[in-house]
Formats: C-alpha cells, structure tokens, sequence
C-alpha cells in the first residue's frame, strides 16, 4: 500500500468538512484488499466507518481535536461562541413540542405498523396479497374501481412520514463531544433530518466555529450545523428498546406532580 493513500484520505475527509482522523487509523480502516479500490470508493468506506464509530474512542482524531471548552457547562456565562469547528454525536433526541403522553402514543402507533397524517392513518406494514384478494372478489368494472391510495411499505416510507411528522416540530439532543463532555443543543431554527425517527443515535453533526452556546445550551440552526450521518448501532438499540419505558415512566411522573 501506497504511504500516500492514508494522507490523501484524510485531505479528502478534511475538505468534507471533517476533523482529521489520525493516518494510524485511517490505514486501519481502509479494505484490506490487493489492488485497493479507487480513491473515491476509499474516502467513502472511510467515512463510513468514523461516522460509525464512538468519537471517545482514542487514537481516531489527530490531536487536539476539537473539542468544547471547558467553560460551556457555566449556566451562568450568558453566551459565548465556539472558536473551532466541533464534530459531535448524538446521545439522546426528545421531541419538546408534544407531550410525554403524545410521544408514547406517536411511539405504539409506529409499533403496530401505522403513523398519522392529519387525520389519515399511514399503515406502514400492510398486507398486499389482502388487498389484492379483495380486488379480485370485487365484481364491478375494472374501470369503476378506485384503487386505495398507495401506503409507505418501507423503510424509506417510514422515514418519510417522521420527517413529515417532524416538519414543525422543535428537538432537544444531548450532545457529546471527543472527550466525552456532553451539552444539551436546541432547534432555534428548524434542522432538516433532525427528528424523531429520522436521526439516529450516535449520528454526527459538525458544530460551526461561531455556533451560540447561551447559558450551557447549543443552539442548533442551519447555518452553522452541519448532519454528517452515521451511527453506533448498539448505542440505537438501546435507546430504541428503552426510549417506550423511559417516557411513560416520565409522562407517570407529570401526571403525579
């Protein structure tokens, strides 16, 4: 292998807006294959893999890495901006705008296989070969009949729907940071494919030199917020299998008080 490849990787992940992985570990996650793939098909697997990968892990970013300053976690500093462009990912992401219970309502109806649009139910699993049963027993002309609206059947449909779903909402996400530091970020202004079901746990964003941290929290608008992707799959399951249980404990808990 080429000593140059790992630099050109890196240069390429560094023009995309990434921080520099280390060359150790960049040849670390490149294919081992004899003769390598091209050079796009190379940045690509890379990418793939750090945006997959826990940002704490040592030895993945060329120190030091950027990373937030220590005095961001002052709720009393009123306001101050990032100096450097800060990789970060996603620990945890809540919906603000509904309500415990709405949340845990939204949460079975996507388990059931059904979302709602407005007053139309979206089933997200539904039997083809039924309705296509109940076609052939229907004995009116073809040309009369109306053939019901075509559902999302994948997961590419169920995405949809949660972004759709997402289009007005606001989201609080915990955020972490290379060195393990987390804060809370906030939707000042609407992100696209940060959502509910539309953003994954261990997903990346790129905070901006210049992103406003006010009082400990990050706000979040376009501008300076850059959604790279990725995931830590366990971490995903995880919250996944958990997030049901955490919030009817949570809407129990406000009914209570």
């Amino acid at each position: 292998m080429s000593s140059n490849i790992p630099m050109q990787v890196r240069t390429a992940l560094q023009n995309l807006g990434l921080p520099a992985p280390t060359l150790a570990w960049i040849q670390s996650a490149l294919p081992n294959r004899n003769p390598l793939p091209p050079m796009p098909a190379l940045i690509a697997t890379v990418k793939t893999r750090l945006l997959a990968l826990d940002l704490t892990i040592p030895g993945i970013l060329e120190p030091p890495a950027p990373a937030f300053p220590p005095n961001l976690h002052n709720p009393e500093v009123r306001e101050l901006k990032l100096s450097r462009d800060t990789l970060v990912q996603v620990l945890d992401i809540e919906n603000i705008t509904k309500s415990k219970w709405e949340q845990v309502e939204e949460l079975e109806a996507i388990a059931r296989g059904e979302q709602t649009r407005g007053r139309e139910i979206i089933r997200l699993n539904e039997n083809e070969d039924e309705d296509n049963g109940a076609q052939a027993n229907n004995n009116e002309p073809q040309q009369q009949q109306r053939p019901a609206p075509a559902a999302p059947t994948t997961a590419a449909g169920s995405r949809a729907a949660a972004a759709a779903a997402s289009k007005n909402a606001t989201h609080r996400l915990l955020l972490q940071d290379c060195r393990g530091q987390t804060l809370h970020g906030l939707e000042l202004r609407r992100v696209e494919r940060v959502g509910i079901g539309t953003m994954s746990i261990g997903e990346k964003i790129l905070l901006k030199r210049g992103t406003v941290v006010a009082r400990g929290v990050v706000l979040l608008e376009p501008p300076t917020c850059t959604v790279f992707g990725g995931k830590v799959d366990a971490w995903h399951r995880a919250w996944v299998e958990s997030r049901l249980a955490r919030l009817k404990e949570a809407a129990g808990a406000d009914a209570r008080g």
